[in-house]
């Protein structure tokens, strides 16, 4: 099994920005134990800060089984990465650390939700977790 995570932007702050917020663990310390935890699985990573990297890279991803996306900001505003989510082969699970509609208004206009099989928010970077977890029972015959 293969699957992409990928993180927009400001997400390579993980760990220093806003910690009340996003706590202490930087992604890639994160990433390290989700690697270890299933080994089986490849796992593929990409943070981008730019809107259009971040659409391309989605809509180029048809060799994965799934892909787990935080677009950070970009899920308030981009239509060009929620086209590039409708249009990629793949299945989409958008995960978001914090309660995106437990924060300011602006932020519960989502553009993304819609092209994704499912959302995660509010669970930290466990939430990652939760959506790799997902795409494997999907992935592996009963």
């Amino acid at each position: 099994m293969k699957v992409f995570i990928i993180n927009g932007v400001n997400l390579g702050q993980i760990g220093t920005r806003e910690v009340n917020i996003y706590g202490h663990l930087s992604f890639d310390e994160y990433l390290r134990d989700l690697v270890n935890l299933y080994p089986d699985v490849n796992i593929d990573y990409l943070q981008e800060d730019d809107e259009g990297e971040l659409a391309q890279a989605i809509a180029e991803a048809h060799d994965y089984d799934g892909i787990i996306l935080n677009p950070g900001a970009f899920t308030h505003t981009s239509i060009a990465v929620a086209d590039a989510i409708r249009t990629t082969p793949c299945p989409v699970i958008e995960v978001h650390l914090s309660n995106i509609f437990g924060r300011e208004p602006y932020r519960h206009r989502n553009l993304v939700a819609s092209h994704c099989i499912g959302s995660i928010s509010g669970f930290g970077l466990d939430g990652y977790r939760m959506a790799l977890e997902h795409l494997i029972k999907k992935c592996t015959p009963l």
